[in-house]
């Protein structure tokens, strides 16, 4: 059921983290108008790497919308060559955190744009239309915001974690460096304040690397109490499990139940709908109202009928406000 239809009955702001919340993003682009999404992505996964300003969930929003990403990986670009990487190993610098030669690019011009002076916001706009994208891509934040995870084997920056060591060190706990001065920017709040917004969507993200970064935010989660239109989010777990990432893992070792009561209670001072998939329809669960669909994105039929299906949902969110 491929193809699109265009969304017109007011703006779509989706919040999103990297590989799992881009997917549900590029089915939501497929069937909003290009002027009607804005897709608002962490930004702090973003760190500094030779030399680079790198931000991995930006790069994957774009990459995936623009139909450029690389499908054996998930992030990066598709068709992407090695060269830069071979180098660097060949001069025993550090490998472990891979840049293909065209995300490279991406990087340079970015951190270039940065030294001028110019915001993230600006450059990844730019970014993103040079990619033919026309969804509005905003980073949550154009200030200095980090992850910082406390784990078993000392304090380690996100992509150290992540990516330096796959996610096996214990976590004991998670930080935001840089939360006292960070700001969401004028163009996230504009989003949220927008007279034509329809509904909020809370991408299949993980929550608590991915969400909780934006959510954060001074003022953001606030923002979302107070709307008067559905949020409506998608569940990350299937089965009361990850489909990718170390989500369950991470759960676990933060005291959470691995349910999907822990994902609704996550963001019940805010959610309206929680998503869940069908596997899970014997699923109780309290707070938000549940509503079973396929989840599991494995195609872009997929993508896009799950974006459909959300949009449907926070349409009928507002009939049933009315009627209450």
């Amino acid at each position: 059921m491929s193809g699109s239809f265009s969304h017109t009955e007011g703006r779509i702001v989706a919040l999103c983290g990297g590989i799992g919340g881009a997917k549900l993003a590029l089915g939501l682009s497929k069937v909003v108008a290009p002027e009607c999404l804005t897709v608002i992505v962490n930004t702090a996964d973003d760190f500094q790497h030779f030399g680079l300003h790198i931000s991995p969930d930006i790069d994957t929003v774009c990459y995936t919308l623009a139909g450029l990403a690389s499908q054996e990986f998930g992030w990066g670009r598709a068709g992407e060559s090695w060269r830069f990487m071979e180098a660097v190993k060949e001069l025993g610098g550090e490998a472990w955190f891979s840049l293909g030669d065209t995300d490279l690019a991406t990087s340079a011009v970015r951190t270039g744009r940065l030294q001028r002076g110019d915001s993230l916001t600006q450059v990844t706009g730019d970014i993103a239309r040079a990619l033919g994208i026309g969804a509005t891509i905003l980073p949550a934040s154009d200030d200095r915001l980090a992850t910082i995870v406390e784990t078993d084997e000392g304090v380690l920056p996100f992509q150290e974690y992540f990516v330096g060591q796959h996610c096996k060190p214990r976590v004991t706990g998670l930080s935001f460096s840089g939360l006292e001065t960070a700001r969401p920017t004028p163009e996230v709040v504009a989003a949220l304040e927008d007279e034509t917004l329809a509904a909020v969507i809370v991408c299949p993200s993980n929550p608590f690397l991915s969400i909780d970064p934006i959510l954060a935010l001074p003022g953001l989660r606030d923002r979302l109490k107070a709307l008067k239109v559905p949020v409506v989010a998608v569940s990350p777990l299937v089965g009361n499990d990850a489909i990718k990432g170390p989500l369950r893992k991470l759960m676990g070792e933060l005291g959470h139940d691995v349910s999907l009561q822990s994902i609704a209670d996550h963001y019940r001072d805010f959610l309206d709908v929680l998503v869940i998939d069908e596997v899970d329809a014997g699923a109780v669960v309290e707070g938000p109202r549940v509503e079973r669909r396929q989840t599991i994105m494995k195609s872009l039929d997929d993508r896009i009928e799950l974006a459909r299906a959300v949009l449907a949902i926070a349409r009928d969110q507002v009939l049933l406000r009315g009627e209450a």
